[in-house]
């Protein structure tokens, strides 16, 4: 994926390009619009790859820990997704779990494991972000 965006993000730098290379306003402001695109994007690809590799490596160190969360024995919905009410069981026991540690980072992860599996996704990028940074802090980055 990030190989297409790469090539689509030449292709419109190379349309950009081109668009400025006319000399009429309305074609080098498209242009420079044109161009901006492609910035933004590599930024948002950066942004998301970096958050993606952090992400691995606190889920790493939580198997290594034997902190991660064993979901293997909820009950799953035909499609395979964990039924709502255990989901929330879950959360509600890791939720308790970060009230009794506030500052350990190993907690902030696994809640946002468990609001990841009760299907509350914005909370859980940050309860994932709060967990990224205090392991950077706790390993000094």
């Amino acid at each position: 994926m990030c190989t297409a965006l790469v090539v689509y993000f030449v292709l419109l730098g190379r349309t950009g390009i081109t668009l400025i290379g006319t000399g009429t306003p309305v074609a080098i402001a498209l242009g420079v619009g044109v161009l901006i695109l492609p910035v933004v994007g590599a930024w948002a690809m950066v942004a998301t790859l970096r958050a993606g590799f952090a992400h691995q490596r606190l889920a790493r160190l939580a198997v290594e820990d034997g902190m991660e969360l064993d979901v293997s024995g909820l009950p799953r919905t035909p499609a395979g997704r964990i039924e709502r009410d255990a989901a929330d069981a879950l959360f509600d026991r890791v939720r308790a779990e970060l009230e009794a540690d506030p500052d350990n980072w190993l907690r902030w992860y696994r809640l946002a494991r468990a609001y990841d599996y009760a299907g509350d996704r914005s909370r859980a990028r940050e309860a994932m972000r709060k967990a990224v940074a205090m392991q950077a802090e706790f390993r000094g980055d």
